[in-house]
């Protein structure tokens, strides 16, 4: 076997992107055009193992799980108060899976919260999946959606900052729940780190042990931006 053929089998992680949000987009068409589409990859960091999305999502959502379990009032209010809960678009609510291609930000707080309470609910009467009309506890429109499983209110709450109804449920307020998912970079400051529980909660846990590996033979063709591969200029 050859050296190029070698150098194809390798992947090395090349560093810690951090927050996309807007620049999702850009970030991953600028890694495609100096990659390859076929060269790079994301993967997290989760107890000293390099991981993919099923796994690291699934200590995202097992955070969101030990929270409700933790907080009967938090279960009542969304239950009692909500049909559906959404992140930064109402068009979330038709979202089931945390893979979420395309240019959108990705939103996972408001899918982890559907499914944690589907699994909380003993009511099987039906209904659950069903258009209804919700108003919307922020702005107070009203948007015909699916009823999620569970949510029995009148209701339509937003997850996301401190002016959205259900902001306690902000995945930098929720705490992560295994102690050994946490690390830190002391260089970074985003804005995780500036609410709730900083870099304990369970989006630090999400955004600081992000990283992107690429194929070994892609970045040795890169030349000299092997001393910065991920920057967006």
């Amino acid at each position: 076997m050859d050296q190029p053929d070698l150098d194809a089998r390798l992947w090395i992680p090349i560093g810690l992107p951090g927050f996309s949000g807007d620049d999702k987009q850009r970030r991953h068409d600028l890694l495609d055009d100096r990659f390859g589409d076929d060269g790079w990859r994301w993967r997290w960091v989760v107890r000293g193992h390099l991981v993919d999305l099923d796994t690291a999502i699934a200590e995202y959502e097992e955070s969101y799980r030990v929270h409700l379990h933790r907080h009967p009032e938090i279960v009542d209010w969304l239950t009692t108060r909500c049909g559906n809960v959404y992140d930064h678009s109402v068009e979330n609510v038709f979202d089931d899976a945390y893979v979420q291609p395309g240019p959108a930000a990705n939103h996972y707080q408001d899918i982890s919260v559907r499914r944690v309470i589907a699994e909380m609910t003993e009511d099987d009467t039906g209904g659950w999946g069903e258009t209804v009309d919700l108003v919307d506890l922020g702005t107070g429109e009203t948007h015909r959606v699916p009823r999620a499983r569970g949510f029995r209110g009148d209701g339509l709450a937003q997850i996301r900052d401190a002016h959205t109804p259900a902001y306690f449920l902000n995945p930098a307020l929720v705490p992560v729940h295994d102690p050994t998912l946490i690390s830190t970079v002391p260089s970074r400051h985003e804005w995780y780190h500036q609410e709730g529980v900083g870099h304990l909660s369970v989006e630090a846990f999400w955004q600081l042990s992000k990283v992107i590996e690429v194929r070994f033979d892609r970045f040795r063709a890169l030349g000299p931006l092997r001393d910065s591969p991920l920057d967006l200029a």
